[in-house]
């Protein structure tokens, strides 16, 4: 049997009303008796009757949900971030459907395009690595859609745009990683023209330059897709440690990009510390328990969905076309552990 809701027209019908009578009643309208009111809503609820969200939303001109785009679920940030909009989204009685890209430029278009036509109010993006043509997103701000970055931002659109200060989470690693006495401290990072590669690598060379030690280009490498993809990531590896001379410690800007270290490391049996040491930005909330513990950059990720979230409900419920945007930025944290103990040094 096909499951049928129940609608006003039964409601009224097993109550012997019009439907506009009972309309009213659930709207608590001042032409409605309390009486009647009081019948109305007791049945409605005797029957577990819900308002139909299509109906709502062609009267409201709002479907009252908001779209997500992230690289991954699986990743500890961004389900932190998810986590930080929904406890935003659903206190405000608007409902979130959740899409992954995958670091795909494709997959993201499809689910922008697929949000999109669902009539969604609002769309929160952290874009895919693979991503540099923007027209997409372009289109629909052109037309007034409400937008919000998030994480990974870009400059071509005028829009609220929430973010870490990644600077200052590359140039903590790195000065930490200096004053434990490393001398050959390697990069590893994601896409080269991504916002937050360009900062966590501007932070790291900025604590070299800051302690006058050599910037070598031959110890940055970076991955397409973050850590995503395994092999980019053990590419990378093979590469520096093929090096004349090798990195003492590797800088990992990105999630993904920490763990899959420690897996290269495991399965080619390099020692973390005494081989090599590691810091990367990681948001896994087991970090500490690893042996050895690790150190990382660790970004406010449930606070960032929160803000993203109360600023794109900012845009949607703005009553008057809003001209002027907010770059907001998040401070991150540095937790030093076991996997960058200190090397003897004259620092």
């Amino acid at each position: 049997m096909k499951y049928e809701a129940v609608t006003i027209k039964d409601i009224a019908r097993e109550l012997g009303l019009s439907t506009s009578t009972v309309s009213r009643a659930l709207r608590d309208s001042y032409e409605i008796s309390p009486e009647t009111k009081k019948l109305v809503l007791e049945y409605a609820e005797k029957i577990n009757y819900r308002p139909n969200p299509i109906a709502l939303s062609l009267k409201e001109k709002r479907t009252r949900s908001i779209g997500i785009v992230v690289a991954e679920i699986a990743n500890s940030f961004f389900s932190q971030i998810i986590n930080g909009i929904e406890s935003i989204a659903y206190d405000k009685g608007y409902n979130v459907i959740i899409t992954q890209s995958h670091e795909s430029f494709e997959r993201e278009l499809i689910n922008v395009q697929y949000l999109a036509s669902r009539s969604i109010d609002g769309l929160l993006i952290s874009l895919a690595s693979e991503t540099r043509d923007l027209s997409h997103l372009k289109h629909l701000h052109e037309r007034g859609y409400p937008i919000v970055f998030f994480d990974r931002i870009v400059d071509e659109i005028n829009t609220h745009k929430v973010i870490v200060d990644n600077t200052k989470g590359g140039y903590d690693a790195t000065t930490h990683l200096i004053k434990s006495g490393f001398k050959n401290i390697a990069a590893l990072a994601n896409a080269a023209y991504l916002s937050i590669t360009r900062d966590r690598i501007g932070g790291y060379q900025a604590a070299l330059e800051e302690h006058k030690m050599k910037q070598d280009p031959s110890l940055i490498k970076y991955c397409l897709h973050g850590g995503l993809v395994y092999e980019e990531v053990e590419q990378a590896l093979d590469s520096l440690f093929k090096q004349k001379k090798k990195p003492d410690a590797i800088f990992a800007a990105a999630d993904k990009l920490t763990t899959n270290c420690l897996r290269y490391f495991k399965a080619k049996g390099i020692r973390v510390p005494e081989d090599i040491a590691v810091i990367g930005f990681s948001n896994i909330d087991l970090t500490e328990l690893l042996s050895p513990s690790l150190s990382v950059v660790r970004q406010p990720a449930f606070e960032m969905g929160q803000v993203a979230t109360e600023l794109l409900l900012n845009l949607i419920e703005s009553k008057r076309p809003v001209k002027d945007f907010d770059t907001r930025m998040l401070q991150p944290d540095l937790f030093i552990r076991e996997s960058t103990s200190r090397k003897n040094s004259s620092l």
